[in-house]
């Protein structure tokens, strides 16, 4: 790997490529032609595995072997198979993470547990920053349980925390990027008697995420941004195995119960956390999802956080010499896998770089995110990315009217 932190020229970006110990990844990916894919942070792209793994669930398990397919398949089993290596993904044991739902539903389903196992002392606790889904969730959870619900000032959630408080936070900014220290928060919680549950929704598959070390005992997160699972699908959750028993989830569902298949009237937990399991899973998804963990297998995490946070630094140097301004954190200080731009014509520049072939995203008011996924982006995609926005800033192509209008979905 060349000396220099991150690159500073195209000569640079290319001795970087040319000693990417991930380089080989980029194969695994189905990406069009000419296009620069910059929003892994919010779908990632499909995997070749992946296609043909949906390909073999429709054409020779559901076409040929139809119901049977819940055994000959093992359908009824990929709940906790696909926890297991996403448990490798976020540092814990692979008996501790399953597949299910949706990050909201099981955000509902791991705090209204945690609230149930405390009584009457709890507190469901977000920052103002927090997305938004996670607000409404749990804002609506304390109605329903009737309890008491914070809304902190942003970065001040685990200030002041007393006995029975439920922090909910990302362990990524999804608009900075930001990256909260674990270890401290956990810390400061257990001190006070609380607990966190985090939000892996912009870390997992991009950072080196050790939760088990770090002290962290609850989780959920998505699984189509850098797991590349595809759109819609299911999420994940994680409960330590040390306080899995002492949980009952607020939807018992019947893949949930420990005999499902014995279809009593009165629901029993399953061991562990297959109990959050509530409905029947969505195979087709599934099936997906677990082609596209499979380009994880040989790969390092540590290599993975590295060069994610070089071609940030390379983002956000390009962003000072324009004169642009970001709110993520600054060269050298560990961010999660985007980097962001705030301009007021934020929209337009996102608009004028499709139309050069480098797609990222929009969050209103005002920011632009470069997603900068590792394992199929090179060091010199990303530098033609900002050379490219460069130019667009030089020639105001942006302030062109057809920049300006908006997409349903940005």
């Amino acid at each position: 790997m060349p000396e220099s932190s991150y690159p500073k020229s195209l000569d640079d970006a290319i001795a970087f490529d040319a000693a990417d110990p991930l380089s080989e990844a980029r194969a695994a990916f189905s990406i069009p032609d000419n296009l620069t894919y910059l929003v892994g942070h919010s779908l990632g792209p499909v995997t070749h595995n992946a296609l043909k793994a949906l390909e073999r669930a429709a054409q020779a398990d559901w076409r040929n072997d139809l119901v049977g397919s819940w055994n000959t398949a093992n359908w009824i089993d990929l709940p906790t198979l696909l926890g297991a290596p996403i448990a490798k993904l976020i540092g814990v044991n692979a008996d501790e993470v399953v597949v299910c739902d949706s990050v909201s539903i099981n955000l509902f389903k791991l705090v209204g547990a945690i609230a149930r196992a405390y009584g009457s002392e709890a507190r469901i606790i977000v920052e103002q920053c927090e997305f938004p889904t996670d607000q409404y969730i749990l804002e609506r959870l304390s109605e329903q349980m009737r309890l008491d619900f914070v809304r902190a000032p942003a970065q001040t959630g685990f200030e002041n925390l007393q006995r029975g408080d439920i922090f909910v936070r990302s362990l990524v900014d999804y608009r900075t990027a930001e990256v909260a220290d674990v270890v401290e928060m956990e810390a400061l919680a257990a001190q006070a008697g609380a607990v966190v549950v985090w939000d892996l929704s912009h870390a997992s598959g991009i950072l080196n995420l050790q939760l088990a070390d770090w002290g962290a005992k609850f989780a959920v997160g998505c699984t189509y941004k850098y797991l590349n699972g595809g759109p819609g699908a299911p999420a994940f959750i994680y409960v330590s195995a040390d306080h899995v028993d002492e949980l009952e989830t607020p939807l018992a569902g019947w893949l949930g119960h420990a005999e499902p298949f014995g279809f009593s009237d009165h629901y029993v937990a399953a061991p562990g956390v297959t109990r959050f399991v509530a409905g029947t899973p969505p195979i087709l998804s599934m099936t997906a999802l677990k082609g596209a963990l499979d380009v994880f297998d040989q790969l390092s995490l540590a290599d993975i956080e590295a060069k994610v946070q070089r071609l940030g630094d390379m983002c956000l140097a390009t962003f000072a010499a324009l004169g642009l301004r970001s709110n993520s954190p600054p060269i050298g200080i560990r961010r999660g896998g985007h980097v962001s731009l705030i301009h007021t014509d934020g929209y337009a520049f996102s608009q004028a770089l499709a139309k050069a072939g480098f797609k990222t995203d929009f969050r209103t008011p005002d920011t632009v995110r470069f997603g900068l996924c590792p394992l199929y982006l090179s060091y010199s995609d990303v530098w033609r990315a900002m050379q490219t926005l460069s130019a667009i800033l030089e020639s105001e192509i942006y302030l062109q009217p057809e920049y300006a209008v908006r997409a349903k979905v940005t």
